[in-house]
């Protein structure tokens, strides 16, 4: 089937989404990331927006991208300004950028009440302002906006929209679901009429997420003629977003059989989407389709079950080929196939009718039962494994800890400061730490007192660190559930502790923290023939 162009606006239209931002260097990067996964265009910005945007334009002329063409986007000229005097088309023309994107008014209602001016002239200044790029060696693309809209209200006049853009030499036409608020069977049908109006000529689809319906339009473009798809990575832009490309693309490719991208490339669309999210200084979500964490995370038994037996079975197509992977949750909806596949995934060959299996399950469910949540928390699990099977070495005891919050007058901070005694091997270890809050003081003085016997605790850091009161109407006597997430900059884990005292629950999730970091170390070691952490006897 014919090619499907990708046209990527995350930089501009992604940038206008609520929380997202992103600095110049940043935008650098997105940008070859783009250029390097293989979309066809990356809108840099808005060019008489922000001096921003202009900057990006200055820096990726020094170093062009290899793939990618950049536009730079803007509007049609003010009415009752010419054309060569008109602020905004000349940014456009200072961007220096091979193809410009501008938008013109395809909607009676905003020719009335936004832009205060007459039918005729909204098309004369749609006409000169393509006229004028494309005078000027421009690839030009026209977006109407609010086109769907427009045409409900008045076919005839938006239809002339599009036409004034194509006689003044537009190159692609693309229609815009600005509101997104029409259904896909309206984008089909309005879609097709054009592509019998403008026979041969390139179409585009540009729909907004605000009906949670930006994928399916975009589909229903592409089927009905549309060439070229514009959205944003991870659905960034205005109110609910813009199409998302992280399931255009797949749908495109794996069910309609179109080509968008080189063999191959859509197996990096995970580390794409978790890149962009990373420059937003966001966390992914979870639950996105095909790329989230939860994407092909099962955890119903017979779902499990299922899956071992047969992938396809509760899969829709295979995780690897959009750089995803399968997950076992482990949870009291587990059955033994969950434990089973989730030993496996860690390394423990086991027969699945053996009795460790019927005894990890039985303590997953007595502590799923107490508030552990163990599909949030796989460290802890993997820990709680080598315990249930016997393969468990603590490295290190705790004899006892002690935290202290003091206030002495009015105005000021509180001071705290923990002790924690431990024995490590034959040697006991009594250590202070202090820190904001009891919590923070409790990690100190933790890593002070072991960071003699393993140095290799030193490069951990506490990322997040989430509380949730489980039962709430008990007031502060509340049974508390701690989530800590650990990274060693290499690799990063979840540990969970759960106790009615908040310090209780933080401190076991401290400790399966560092444990899990000592676990990877030695199991790694091993596996190269070597130990990286101290025995008793060599302390």
């Amino acid at each position: 089937m014919s090619r499907i162009a990708i046209y990527d606006t995350t930089l501009r239209d992604g940038a206008q989404g609520e929380g997202i931002s992103f600095s110049g260097p940043a935008k650098l990067r997105i940008a070859r990331q783009l250029d390097e996964f293989g979309v066809d265009y990356v809108e840099g910005g808005f060019a008489a927006s922000n001096p921003k945007d202009m900057e990006f334009f200055r820096d990726i002329r020094k170093n062009p991208l290899r793939h990618a063409r950049v536009c730079a986007f803007g509007s049609t000229r003010r009415s009752g300004r010419s054309v060569a005097d008109d602020e905004g088309t000349c940014a456009l023309l200072d961007a220096e950028t091979p193809g410009v994107t501008i938008f013109g008014k395809s909607w009676k209602l905003h020719v009335r009440d936004v832009l205060h001016t007459t039918g005729d002239e909204n098309l004369a200044m749609i006409s000169d302002t393509v006229r004028h790029l494309k005078a000027r060696g421009k690839e030009v693309i026209y977006d109407a906006e609010h086109f769907f809209d427009g045409y409900k209200d008045h076919a005839e006049y938006a239809l002339g929209t599009l036409k004034a853009a194509r006689i003044a030499g537009a190159d692609t036409l693309v229609l815009c679901d600005t509101n997104g608020g029409s259904l896909p069977d309206e984008v089909d049908a309005i879609t097709r009429v054009v592509a019998q109006t403008f026979p041969g000529v390139p179409l585009g689809i540009h729909a907004h997420n605000d009906s949670d319906l930006g994928t399916a339009n975009t589909l229903a473009g592409v089927r009905a003629g549309a060439t070229q798809i514009q959205g944003t990575v991870n659905g960034f832009g205005e109110r609910s977003g813009n199409a998302n490309l992280c399931s255009v693309l797949p749908n495109l490719i794996l069910k309609m059989g179109y080509t968008c991208l080189r063999d191959g490339a859509l197996a990096q669309l995970r580390a794409l989407s978790e890149f962009v999210y990373e420059m937003a200084d966001l966390r992914p979500s979870l639950r996105a389709p095909f790329v989230g964490e939860s994407a092909f995370a099962h955890k119903a038994g017979m779902h499990v079950d299922g899956v071992r037996k047969n992938s396809a079975t509760f899969e829709h197509i295979a995780p690897e080929v959009v750089g995803n992977r399968r997950r076992i949750l482990i949870s009291e909806l587990s059955g033994a196939s969950n434990v089973f596949l989730k030993a496996l995934e860690l390394g423990h060959v086991l027969d699945r009718t053996s009795p460790e299996i019927r005894h990890i399950l039985k303590e997953l469910e007595r502590l799923e039962k107490e508030g552990y949540q163990f599909e949030a928390a796989e460290a802890s699990f993997q820990l709680l494994m080598q315990k249930a099977l016997k393969k468990h070495r603590p490295y290190f005891t705790l004899l006892g800890f002690r935290t202290i919050v003091e206030k002495r007058a009015p105005g000021e901070p509180c001071s705290t400061e923990a002790t924690v005694k431990l024995r490590v091997g034959d040697e006991i270890e009594f250590m202070a730490g202090e820190g904001d809050g009891p919590i923070d003081a409790l990690n100190n003085a933790l890593r002070r007192a072991l960071t003699r016997f393993y140095p290799e605790i030193a490069c951990v850091s506490l990322t997040d660190y989430r509380v949730r009161i489980l039962d709430p109407e008990t007031a502060t006597a509340a049974k508390t559930r701690v989530l800590i997430e650990s990274s060693d900059g290499t690799r990063t884990w979840n540990t969970i502790g759960v106790s009615t005292n908040l310090i209780e629950a933080s401190w076991e999730a401290l400790v399966d923290g560092v444990e899990y970091k000592l676990f990877l170390d030695e199991t790694g070691a091993a596996a190269r023939g070597a130990r990286t952490t101290p025995s008793s006897e060599s302390v």
